[in-house]
């Protein structure tokens, strides 16, 4: 499994709404994962298989569908109000036609 990184110049849309801007002269930028552990299925030809952990040894895989509790919801709210600078999710300059369908997930 490998991860793929790309930097690109967000600054009309994604920094506030261009009030914060790249430093360029700091590039190049880089990025390293350490201790990273993937728990991840994989799709071929259209279907899904999960090693690893998972799935449980009966292969169950209940995960895919968990939901957040009230308690794990307010932990979400509080990251998000508290680090988030930009979703775009609520970006109507960027999305003007309408928002990607994830957005519409609850």
């Amino acid at each position: 499994m490998r991860i793929h990184s790309s930097l690109w110049n967000p600054d009309d849309w994604a920094t506030r709404g261009g009030l914060v801007k790249t430093d360029w002269s700091q590039a190049p930028f880089t990025a390293s994962y350490r201790n990273f552990k993937a728990d991840a299925c994989v799709v071929a030809s259209g279907k899904s298989s999960c090693g690893g952990s998972a799935a449980s040894s009966d292969g169950n895989q209940a995960w895919l569908s968990e939901e957040l509790d009230i308690t794990k919801q307010e932990r979400l709210r509080w990251v998000q109000k508290n680090y988030m600078i930009y979703n775009y999710c609520s970006d109507s300059k960027r999305f003007p036609q309408g928002f990607p369908s994830e957005c519409n997930m609850a």
